[in-house]
């Protein structure tokens, strides 16, 4: 639990932004959300497996998943000409910033999978499935608080590409 919590803070953020930003159904954060800490679990996993180290200059390349989204985002018609994404597009979106969010994710999680058995992967598999729940019913209901939501859902869609940008310059650093 303590190493999910600890990869996971930013994810609560990035996660309120995105319920409260229009152009995603919450059904797409949820999914998104799931599919890239499942794809960073399972990540860790072979990396554990096969005992490598992942060069920091790769993780950093998925810096540019950000980058492009924010960039993207922050060229794109107004919100009143713009209706939410749609389907895929904003499951696989949301799920890559998830995992361009991971290297620390990666990280933490090789080294806690490499020395546990099959069974205690299974186990953390559990415990990050319900805590990942936890994580997006949390974020939900922040955008829906009375005092924090409608800030949150104000300025959200105002700030996200700047958000994702300096995300994704900061996982960028790396190189």
């Amino acid at each position: 639990m303590a190493a999910f919590a600890a990869t996971n803070v930013d994810g609560l953020l990035l996660a309120a932004a995105l319920f409260a930003d229009p152009r995603y159904r919450a059904r797409d954060v949820a999914l998104g959300t799931f599919l890239g800490i499942g794809a960073l679990f399972t990540a860790s996993i072979a990396a554990s497996l096969v005992a490598l180290v992942i060069p920091a200059g790769y993780v950093a390349l998925l810096g540019l998943i950000p980058l492009a989204l924010g960039v993207k985002q922050l060229f794109e018609k107004t919100a009143d000409s713009a209706g939410p994404s749609g389907g895929r597009q904003g499951v696989l979106g949301v799920a890559g910033v998830n995992i361009a969010m991971g290297g620390d994710n990666i990280g933490v999680y090789t080294p806690v999978f490499a020395a546990g058995s099959g069974a205690d992967i299974a186990v953390y598999g559990a415990v990050f499935t319900v805590l990942t729940f936890l994580l997006c019913y949390a974020a939900w209901r922040l955008v829906g608080h009375p005092a924090w939501g409608a800030p949150i859902r104000r300025y959200g869609r105002r700030i996200m590409p700047f958000v994702l940008i300096a995300l994704g310059l900061w996982i960028l650093r790396g190189l």
